[in-house]
């Protein structure tokens, strides 16, 4: 057996057979074993811990749904798949995948009445105030910058951050509901199996997979095919630093320790490629509370760099890879706030003068760039990014503060986007764009609808949907 790849004439016995095997059960994993259990195969998940849920339970649990759901429209909301999937194809990177996010688009509805029936509660109300989880147990959030500049003029705006009904953080609710129907379908679940190799036969087919319990090794054999659901790669700082060193200085990584990249690895054994592995998602959540968008953001040059009112994701990811995690959010005394998740005040001064040279800025840069933001936010004008008018006011009223957004000072918020490539039916696919047969693979092991720029709730939104389509096609082959 070589790394992460075992010949079928290698194999004695298998001790176990399924039509599918489903590896890591997060909420993609439990949305491929329903997938497969719909198609009527049968399905083994081979889980490396204790039990399921990994990192979809330690999340907030929002989904990112859209183009008309029951809740939107429960809400008062318009919403089309055109709308969602202009924004998305906006907002998603350089280069996202069309054809995913059409897939994705056009079934959204349908989705989220797939989690209903899997018992996931939504109540039909609508909060306002927060970029994702709200502190109640309403069910939809604006989770994006959809009403931001330049997304807002792209298509028409509408919240599709759908959060199951719990205040607070719903990952956990998210996923005993999944696991709950993932029992009652009757899937196997196989915990602390943690895959070390999957099965090849002589044409490179994938037939099943080789699995680690308590130092014994286990071979299973799947009929249909192996899907991977393993996590992206935020816990292996060797990928991390031949991909996206920056993101090892954040002080959060966003995932479970099973997201490792190991679930990559095996795909990419087996023959499959990979795409956009220098991506990721980086939150900065300074403005939060949302007044704090009446602050400028400004880089080690004293200069502004995005306008301040976009998605929290937006603003990390333009802090951390356009400036190299070297940001400030200047306020004044009439709109201080302290924030919910960063606490550290760089500097105070009487003057942006004074305040400049505090943070070590350049002499007259941070005075020229508040003179310049002042005489426009009089008239409710931001012509260089285009902040929305309600969030304009002249930072005039001192004394003046600069809230710490630097990677030393302030939480960065990490998760990796990149991983293997997949088309729309959740096929793994080689360098040359074929599929690796018997191998699929959803949610953060692949490259799914964020290839690049996020939204709050893709992450499960995507992993579920691609999830259930992968767990389909495996049964069917």
């Amino acid at each position: 057996m070589s790394r992460g790849v075992c010949r079928l004439r290698e194999v004695v016995r298998f001790d176990e057979e399924a039509d599918v095997l489903v590896v890591g059960l997060g909420a993609a994993g439990a949305a491929a074993a329903l997938g497969a259990r719909e198609a009527g195969a049968t399905v083994a998940i081979l889980e490396a811990g204790s039990g399921g849920g990994g990192t979809s339970a330690l999340s907030g649990g929002v989904l990112y749904l859209g183009g008309g759901t029951a809740l939107q429209r429960a809400c008062g909301f318009e919403d089309t798949p055109e709308a969602m999937f202009r924004y998305l194809i906006a907002s998603c990177g350089d280069a996202p995948d069309e054809a995913k996010v059409a897939r994705y688009c056009e079934g959204s509805a349908a989705h989220f009445d797939w989690l209903v029936h899997c018992g996931v509660p939504f109540k039909p109300t609508f909060y306002e105030g927060v970029s994702g989880e709200p502190p109640t147990d309403d069910g939809l959030v604006w989770s994006g910058s959809e009403r931001c500049h330049p997304y807002a003029g792209l298509a028409r705006p509408a919240p599709r951050g759908h959060v199951p009904q719990q205040p607070h953080q719903t990952g956990p609710l998210l996923m005993r509901r999944l696991l709950a129907a993932v029992e009652a379908a009757g899937a196997a679940v196989r915990p602390s199996h943690r895959v070390v190799a999957l099965v090849q036969d002589d044409d490179g087919a994938v037939v099943g997979a080789v699995a680690e319990r308590f130092g014994e090794r286990r071979a299973l054999r799947a009929r249909g095919g192996v899907v991977l659901c393993t996590g992206g790669f935020i816990h292996d700082d060797d990928m991390l630093s031949r991909h996206l060193p920056r993101v090892l200085r954040c002080k959060v990584r966003v995932g479970a320790e099973g997201d490792d990249g190991s679930g990559i690895r095996l795909g990419l054994a087996a023959g499959g490629s990979a795409l956009h592995l220098d991506k990721a998602s980086i939150s900065l959540p300074v403005t939060q509370p949302w007044g704090l968008k009446r602050g400028v953001l400004v880089n080690a040059r004293g200069q502004r760099f995005v306008n301040e009112d976009a998605y929290y994701g937006c603003l990390g990811e333009a802090a951390l890879f356009g400036q190299d995690g070297r940001a400030w959010l200047i306020v004044d005394d009439a709109i201080f706030e302290e924030p919910e998740y960063v606490k550290r005040v760089a500097a105070v001064g009487e003057t942006p003068e004074e305040l400049g040279r505090e943070l070590g800025l350049p002499p007259g840069s941070l005075e020229s760039t508040l003179v310049l933001y002042n005489r426009h936010a009089a008239r409710g004008e931001d012509p260089v990014f285009h902040k929305r008018r309600e969030y304009l006011r002249p930072l005039e009223t001192p004394p003046f503060g600069a809230i710490d957004c630097t990677t030393e000072g302030a939480i960065y918020a990490a998760f990796t986007l990149g991983g293997l490539r997949t088309d729309v039916a959740g096929r793994v696919l080689d360098a040359y764009g074929e599929p690796v047969p018997g191998l699929f693979a959803a949610g953060r092991a692949t490259s799914g609808v964020s290839a690049g720029g996020y939204s709050s709730g893709l992450s499960l939104g995507d992993g579920t949907f691609f999830g259930r389509i992968a767990g389909r096609a495996a049964a069917t082959g």
